[in-house]
């Protein structure tokens, strides 16, 4: 009798992935993710199998197949996503129940200070603009994950310094503040970003005081 016939099977390790099933996992992954997923994160999926560099290979093959499609994949702050690209959102928005947020112009230009010339406090903002800052402007940034406090000046008050997010990045579509259009292009990136929760106006006498 052949005593190796009573062996145990050793597991063997099995083959790489075939990269273009890699391809159709990491379509499906970031198609049904409603947030940005990382590389470290989409590696997860192959259990260890696919390295970083293959992963990122991959999507940037994904995203050449994608470019003349209605629907984007694209990289920003917090990884990559699929997006419908903006010429093809208006049509979206005719049966969707959401309204795009209108912003009030305190809004915008409390959020274009802090984009541009940040850390910045209240005062900064305040000293740029010429008028008081209300509360519910920045709060209203704040809740809608725009702005964020990061600090506070070693000043008298401590005052706190704010910043943009890294989802700010995301729903412009951009990688790093580097990225940021030009101010006067920046109100109509707001315009396309992602509706989520619309963010509260600032009250009308700071409305007609920025006028």
């Amino acid at each position: 009798m052949n005593m190796n016939e009573h062996e145990p099977e050793r597991n063997e390790p099995g083959p790489d992935p075939d990269l273009g099933t890699v391809k159709r996992v990491l379509e499906a992954a970031l198609l049904s993710s409603g947030e940005p997923l990382t590389v470290q994160q989409l590696k997860r999926l192959f259990a260890g199998e696919v390295d970083a560099d293959n992963i990122r290979k991959v999507l940037d093959q994904l995203k050449d197949e994608w470019a003349e499609r209605s629907i984007e994949l694209t990289p920003v702050a917090s990884g990559w996503r699929f997006r419908v690209k903006p010429d093809y959102q208006k049509f979206l928005d005719r049966i969707s129940n959401e309204k795009p947020p209108r912003y009030s112009r305190a809004v915008l230009e409390t959020l274009a200070i802090i984009a541009y010339r940040q850390p910045v406090t209240r005062g900064d903002i305040e000293d740029v603009r010429g008028v008081a800052v209300s509360p519910p402007t920045l709060n209203a940034l704040m809740e809608r994950g725009w702005v964020e406090i990061i600090g506070h000046r070693e000043t008298p008050g401590r005052p706190a310094i704010f910043a943009t997010t890294r989802k700010f990045l995301d729903d412009l579509n951009l990688r790093t503040l580097e990225e940021l259009p030009a101010l006067e292009e920046l109100q109509s990136a707001l315009e396309a970003a992602p509706v989520l929760t619309p963010p509260t106006e600032a009250s009308d006498t700071e409305q007609v005081n920025a006028g």
